[in-house]
């Protein structure tokens, strides 16, 4: 089981028509979806309104086959981002997360959703931003068992992060267990300002990451362990949107490595690290072949170097759309939910 801590969100999406689309959306809800599409079992642990946007999410997520360590709501009304798309479809945002049930959690709960069956967590975002959710986190991380394996994606967002300088200095503070750290180009310039991305990778793991993934749109994949680095081109595809692309990079290396039941140690592997990575990547182009947030299920990876060794094409397997799913024709959904930038 993959544990997904962090945010679920409303992206109120203005068009150049000005007109308004509520898509859902949130770095961990994306990368939830993606793990459950991809066939393993994923848990998200987040807070959910009573109100409509509420049932919006949980709907999406149960749809996806994802489990939920919360379905109970509460009153608070569920944080908003609202988004504007500039001409190269890269988004503007503006969030309302103060005072709303997307960062409500308390540790009891969080303990609870971390049981013995959970190999790995996902952690990052807004969901280490806002407390009380942020604080409780940062207690749920330093309580791992030392057997599961954590990814840290921290998907910078400077418009919602009040204090950078305590922000930087949580996630340095989380970086000593991190085993993977996802990050971008965009991200690196703001948790290590002035350097270069390969020289601040290179501080990263310096400062306890075991593993860095550094993505940067198109452009190559890079992975930096203590000992070597790797260089992985991105696929090319025709690109509708980048929505949700690095979410699902994320979401897609873990589900890759916990279907092959590989642990902290095969990250120094070269070969296996490869060919996750590559995995990852292929998953990240081809949502963005898609319209809005919307990863591959795992049998339409059934064909690809990478996926092909463990494919399960059972229809009514983990990883397969229900019944009636457009997607289960390789089409993709009329929604769009910029969420993460870069692949």
């Amino acid at each position: 089981m993959i544990l997904v801590a962090g945010e679920s969100l409303i992206d109120l999406i203005v068009g150049p028509d000005d007109g308004v689309h509520a898509s859902p959306g949130g770095g961990p809800f994306n990368a939830a979806r993606t793990i459950a599409r991809l066939g393993q079992p994923a848990r998200f642990l987040g807070r959910f309104s009573a109100d409509p946007f509420g049932n919006l999410l949980t709907e999406k997520l149960v749809q996806d086959g994802v489990e939920l360590a919360i379905p109970g709501r509460v009153p608070e009304p569920t944080a908003l981002a609202i988004v504007a798309l500039g001409g190269l479809g890269v988004p503007e945002y503006w969030f309302h997360v103060a005072q709303t049930a997307t960062f409500v959690l308390d540790q009891p709960t969080a303990r609870q959703a971390l049981r013995a069956d959970v190999t790995a967590l996902h952690i990052g975002s807004l969901g280490l931003v806002v407390d009380p959710m942020a604080a409780e986190l940062e207690r749920l991380v330093h309580d791992l068992p030392p057997e599961v394996l954590l990814l840290l994606d921290p998907n910078w967002r400077p418009q919602a992060i009040l204090d950078a300088d305590a922000h930087r200095a949580r996630i340095r503070r989380i970086l000593p267990r991190t085993d993977i750290l996802k990050t971008s180009t965009e991200d690196l310039s703001f948790l290590v300002p002035d350097r270069r991305p390969a020289e601040a990778a290179r501080i990263l793991l310096d400062w306890g990451a075991h593993c860095v993934l550094l993505t940067d749109g198109p452009s190559s994949v890079r992975a930096f362990t203590g000992g070597d680095q790797l260089a992985i081109q991105v696929p090319p595809v025709q690109v509708v949107d980048t929505v949700g692309a690095g979410d699902a990079f994320g979401g897609a290396f873990l589900a890759w490595w916990a279907e092959r039941g590989l642990a902290r140690e095969n990250l120094e592997h070269s070969p296996q690290l490869l060919a996750a990575v590559t995995a990852a990547a292929r998953v990240a182009s081809l949502t963005c072949a898609r319209a809005g947030a919307e990863p591959p299920w795992r049998h339409e990876l059934d064909t690809d170097e990478e996926w092909a060794s463990h494919s399960n094409s059972d229809p009514g397997a983990p990883g397969s759309p229900p019944a009636g799913n457009p997607l289960k024709s390789g089409r993709s959904a009329p929604t769009t939910s910029p969420r993460q930038g870069n692949v």
